[in-house]
């Protein structure tokens, strides 16, 4: 483990001193983020659908700060309690007119992909936690990386789980696009766009998560086109941007 991450650390021309990592929030970083909240977001859309999961991941941006504020003792904006709000309010909107018609599998949905969201921004709480012990981030995220694919192999093997190669060509192109597509370029435009135009202004493209999965929830047949799904990703976007933008006391997170 200690050689791939010393490969890629000398291909950065990095150099890291291990003294400086706090071990137990490195792997938590990489449990929370890598592994338990996107196994609940991604069962949470096989429950409901993908509109209203990225409508409640949506509110990792108000609930982030809000976490921050209440470990690090920072102050909080009461604009991120505004965009809270209204995030929950869009929700309601879109799930309000079948309220009465939502199935167990849908809510278990939704509940997974809440908890999803609370995972993945206790995920972010540790990563402030790590930078500010001065943590290299190239080694907190292989560390985070392999704590996590460890504790998936381990989780399997307590259930008696045995690998195949499966053989359905719709698989490998789906595990192509989320390694490459969703993953590796995804993830570097990301950090291109952080190198252009810095942290705080990358941050504002959460308020677009509502729109896209909204989009392609009706795209996929999973949702039908309502007012209340219009109403509903234009509430989660206002909310998030007016959270994002007068966020001002946490932008250096």
């Amino acid at each position: 483990m200690r050689g791939s991450i010393g490969v890629l650390l000398w291909g950065l021309r990095q150099r890291v001193a291990l003294n400086n990592v706090k071990w137990l929030t490195v792997i938590g970083f990489g449990l929370c983020n890598f592994t338990v909240s996107y196994l609940l977001l991604y069962y949470g859309t096989f429950y409901s659908t993908a509109a209203i999961v990225t409508l409640i991941f949506s509110m990792k941006s108000i609930l982030t700060p809000i976490l921050i504020s209440v470990v690090f003792k920072k102050s909080i904006a009461p604009k991120i309690y505004i965009g809270g709000l209204l995030g929950i309010l869009s929700v309601m909107v879109i799930l309000y007119p079948d309220l009465n018609h939502l199935s167990s599998e849908f809510i278990i949905g939704i509940v997974m992909a809440i908890f999803g969201t609370i995972t993945t921004s206790v995920g972010d709480v540790l990563s402030l936690f790590n930078s500010n012990r001065g943590t290299h981030p190239v080694l907190a995220n292989a560390l985070g990386m392999v704590g996590a694919v460890l504790f998936l192999l381990l989780f399997t093997l307590i259930q008696d789980r045995h690998y195949t190669l499966p053989t359905d060509v719709n698989f490998w192109i789906g595990l192509l696009y989320l390694s490459v597509l969703a993953s590796f370029l995804a993830w570097l435009f990301y950090l291109k766009l952080i190198k252009n135009i810095g942290a705080s202004e990358s941050s504002y493209m959460v308020a677009m998560f509502p729109a896209i999965g909204g989009i392609a929830s009706v795209l996929l047949g999973e949702s039908q086109l309502s007012i209340s799904l219009v109403l509903g990703i234009v509430l989660a976007c206002f909310g998030a941007y007016l959270a994002l933008k007068k966020n001002r006391a946490l932008d250096s997170y």
